[in-house]
C-alpha cells in the first residue's frame, strides 16, 4: 500500500463529497445513508443509489408519456409520479431532485402542463447531474479501496 497515494485519494474524496453538499446536490439524509454502510455491506450506498436512479428513469419516462398529449393530461398520474420521486429522492438525500419535485407538485396541483414540462426537464437534468457526480464519488471510493485504504468518514455539519 502506498500511503501517499491513499492519503491523496482520501483527501480528494473528502473534498469532493463536501463540494456535493455545498453545491446543494446532497443533504444530511445521504450522510445517514452512508452511516448504514460497513464492512459487511461495502456496496450498500451505491446499491441503494443505483435503485434510486433506476426508479428515477422509470418515473421520468412515465411522467413524460403522461404529459405528451396536451389535450389529455392525467395530472393525478403525473402527481403520483412526482410524489414517488420526491419520496425516494428525500430518502437518499438527493436535495436538488427533491426541491424540483416541490415545484413540480405545485404545477400538478394547478394543472399547469407547461410548468410540469419545465419541471420534468429540470428534474431529468438534476437526476442525471447527480448520477454522474455520485458515479464519480463511487469510483473514487473504489480507487481508495483498491489502493488498500479505507473510506474516510466525512463530517458535513
Amino acid at each position: 500500500m502506498n500511503t501517499t497515494i491513499v492519503a491523496q485519494l482520501q483527501r480528494q474524496f473528502q473534498d469532493y463529497i463536501i463540494s456535493l453538499y455545498q453545491q446543494g446536490f446532497l443533504d444530511n439524509q445521504f450522510s445517514e445513508l452512508r452511516k448504514l454502510q460497513d464492512e459487511g455491506t461495502p456496496d450498500f450506498v451505491s446499491e441503494v443509489v443505483s435503485l434510486f436512479f433506476d426508479d428515477c428513469a422509470k418515473l421520468i419516462n412515465n411522467m413524460s408519456k403522461s404529459l405528451e398529449r396536451p389535450e389529455n393530461v392525467d395530472f393525478k398520474q403525473v402527481d403520483s409520479g412526482v410524489h414517488q420521486l420526491k419520496g425516494s429522492s428525500s430518502s437518499v438525500g438527493a436535495r436538488m431532485v427533491k426541491n424540483v419535485c416541490i415545484s413540480f407538485k405545485e404545477c400538478c396541483d394547478v394543472q399547469n402542463r407547461e410548468g410540469c414540462l419545465r419541471c420534468l426537464q429540470q428534474v431529468d437534468y438534476e437526476y442525471k447531474m447527480l448520477k454522474t457526480k455520485l458515479q464519480d464519488l463511487f469510483k473514487l471510493e473504489q480507487q481508495i479501496l483498491q489502493a488498500g485504504g479505507t473510506i474516510p468518514q466525512v463530517d458535513i455539519n
